[in-house]
Formats: structure tokens, sequence, C-alpha cells
């Protein structure tokens, strides 16, 4: 991409109501654009990182056999009523009525959508267990949006949806889930996640898991043992604790956002919407339903409020809207710049995270006429890992002038060998 037909552009200064320092840096450095309130358009930086997220999201659910599937937005006013959720959602439903003045929702999650699908679609237990998900814009009506894209009223969502035959069957699949989704934010480059008892809410089942994520900025909060692994939400577990209610040790609270949620529905959802299958013996059973939630807008500003510095942001390499940000400091090397961007943008290259072959580095050619302090400052705040610089001293140096944007460490690489 060249950076002079780049849509979106950095900002001289950042939103007057951004407070947090994901919707600082989000906005000022042309990630995202506000619509209204709790609304975000992405622009392409920010859609090329939320893309990347959303695959590394989607290997580890297609790892742990769910298939994926697109589920409307529009939702049946029905489908509520049968589980009792059109009135008692918190945030309320955004509700409408179409032109044939029937009452529609935008749909915030699917128990309701993906539970009349497994009514109809599945009858035996032989087709048991199986897992679908989506990735998708969901829709809340929050009360307040705050924080840029850390609570949102349209926000990309992958959810997933399994069904089992057994409370056994189910447990086994919620393990490897968490194992999955650990491995996703760890890919996502984000410390010190927690898994947290948490309150199922009105999503309801018989239990549920957070994944929170420590930060300064986070509005929730956490008690985090200091001997052993357990912690809780404090919403879930009451306010007050000192001991940990597993092994005694003390605890501390800390600062988190949520950057997951998974739940036991059990047979909540099918009871009440009729979903069963037949087992070996021929008997009608209830389907038992597992949900797992990941809000990709969110995890997207969780990564940048982990990581940054005072000049902007610090992309963990698989997140990062572009692999390397190239631009030459006088005008005479642009053709030098230029070739070593298309060869970089064609040469195969493996991909630990996915462990295949590729071809092709995403490259940023920063050709605006522009001076080069300010490539340098943009260079920064937007934060791309690795900044290759082409200039008359670096040649003389034998190469180009490679920066670390995490550690800032220089180094000279022959073309050739770039």
């Amino acid at each position: 991409m060249l950076y002079s037909q780049l849509f979106g552009k950095t900002l001289w200064d950042y939103p007057k109501d951004a407070e947090t320092i994901s919707h600082k840096y989000l906005a000022k450095g042309g990630f995202i654009d506000q619509l209204m309130s709790g609304v975000y358009t992405y622009l392409p930086l920010g859609w090329r990182t939320a893309a990347k997220i959303s695959d590394i999201i989607r290997e580890e659910m297609n790892r742990v056999g769910g298939q994926e599937i697109s589920m409307p937005a529009l939702q049946k006013k029905s489908q509520w009523i049968e589980t009792g959720r059109w009135g008692t959602m918190d945030p309320p439903l955004f509700k409408f009525k179409d032109r044939h003045n029937k009452e529609l929702a935008l749909g915030p999650t699917h128990e309701e959508v993906v539970t009349d699908l497994a009514r109809r679609f599945i009858s035996s237990y032989k087709e048991l267990p199986i897992a679908v998900y989506q990735i998708q814009n969901k829709f809340r009506n929050e009360m307040r949006a705050t924080g840029g894209l850390l609570r949102v009223r349209e926000f990309i969502m992958k959810d997933m949806y399994s069904f089992h035959i057994s409370k056994e069957d189910f447990s086994d699949f919620y393990e490897r889930v968490i194992k999955a989704y650990l491995t996703i934010f760890d890919k996502c480059g984000l410390k010190g996640v927690k898994l947290l008892e948490a309150d199922s809410g009105s999503m309801g089942g018989d239990y549920s898991n957070e994944f929170g994520v420590p930060c300064k900025n986070g509005e929730d909060k956490m008690y985090v043992c200091e001997v052993c692994d357990w912690a809780g939400n404090v919403q879930a577990v009451g306010a007050n604790v000192v001991k940990c209610p597993r092994c005694g040790g003390e605890v501390v609270v800390k600062s988190n956002v949520e950057n997951g949620h998974i739940f036991m529905l059990g047979t909540e959802y099918s009871e009440k919407m009729k979903a069963y299958f037949t087992n070996e013996k021929g008997e009608r059973k209830p389907l038992i339903m597992g949900c797992y939630g990941i809000g990709i807008s969110r995890l997207m500003a969780t990564i940048v409020e982990q990581n940054y510095d005072d000049k902007g942001i610090i992309w963990p390499n698989s997140v990062s809207p572009f692999d390397y940000y190239l631009t030459y400091v006088e005008d005479s090397l642009k053709d030098i710049a230029s070739e070593c961007y298309y060869k970089l943008s064609k040469l195969k290259r493996d991909t630990p995270e996915s462990g295949v072959s590729r071809i092709g580095f995403d490259v940023l050619l920063d050709d605006r006429d522009a001076s080069i302090g300010t490539k340098f400052a943009d260079a920064d705040l937007i934060g791309i890992p690795k900044r290759i610089i082409v200039s008359k001293k670096s040649l003389d140096q034998g190469g180009v002038e490679i920066k670390d944007r995490r550690t800032g460490k220089l180094s000279i690489l022959p073309i050739e060998e770039l």
C-alpha cells in the first residue's frame, strides 16, 4: 500500500472526548472514525488489524471443530418471546417495527436463532457434538458508550455455540475452548490474561467464565490470588474477598478488561425452544448447549492498552496492519525504496503463527510529500513493528536502516538480504 493513496489520515490531535489510550491512538492514528456515540467506522488501518485478529480467532475455532456460518443480525420477536428475554435483556434490545408493523430486534447475541437452527437440523445423538460460530456485527443498547472501542453500541464479535449429548461431553469441549482462547490472546500479544469465575447475567445457564486482561484503564475489577492461578470477577465472587477460596492465599484487586466470556448454558434454551435429540435408547432429550464469545473490537482496543508508549501504538507482529513501514529520506532514493517495496511484496515467507507459507509481506510505503520528521512521527503513532529507512547515510553504511518499534534498536541491512 502506498501511504499517499491510503484512505484515512492521522489527526493533529486526539478527539475531545477520548479518555483511554486506545481511543486516543486509534482515532489519531487513522484506524477508526466516530459516526456517533458508540458507533465507529473502521478505516483501512483499523480494518486490516481487525481482519488479522479475526483470522487468528477463526484458525483456533476451526481447530476445536467449529464450523463457520453467518446468522442474520435482524431477529424475530417470537423467538425472543420463547426464551422470555424480549423484555429482560440487559442492556435492552434495539427494537423497531418494519413496514408490515412486525416487531424486530438487532441481535446482541444469537442463542435464540442458533437454537432454532438446532431444533430443525439436529435429530440424533449420532450428529453430536457439533459447534458453529460466526464473526459478525452485534448491537447493544448501551446507556453510556465509553472508551472508544472498549464499550460501544455496534461492534464486531465472534460468537460460537456448541451442542452436546451430556454434561461430560460438554465439559471436555469447554476445556478445549478455554485453551483455544488463551492461545488466541497469546497470539494477539496480550499478557497476564486470567480465567475468571464470572456472573452469567442475562445470558443465564449454569456457570460462566470471563477472560480478564490486566489494564490500567480497565473498567472492571478482578481478584487475583498471589499463590495459585485462581481469579474471579468482583461481580461474581462478591466484595471484600481477602483470601483465595481455592488455596487460602492472599488476593489482590486489579483493573481489567473483559475480553471473552464463555457459558455453560445447559438445557435452558433447548427446553424453552424444544430443541431435542434422540439418544441411543431412542429417548428424546434436550440438547446441552454452550456459548463462547470474543469481542474483536474490544480485543483490538485492549491490545493497544497493553502495547504503547508516549509516541503511539506498538502493534504485536501478528496483528499489525502492515509488517513493514518503508520510506526514504531523500527524494532521489524513491526508486530504490520502490524496488524494495515491490520485492518484499512478492517474497515467499513462512508464518510461524499458522505454520504455512504465504506470498508477500504487507508493506506500507510512505511516498507522501511530507517532511521526514512528519513521516517518522506518523510511523511511531501507527505502530508498525519494523521501520525501513532508505537514506544516503544508510547506503554509505552498506544498506538500509531497520528500526524495531518496540525496542528502538537500529541496524543496517544490505538490500540483498532485505
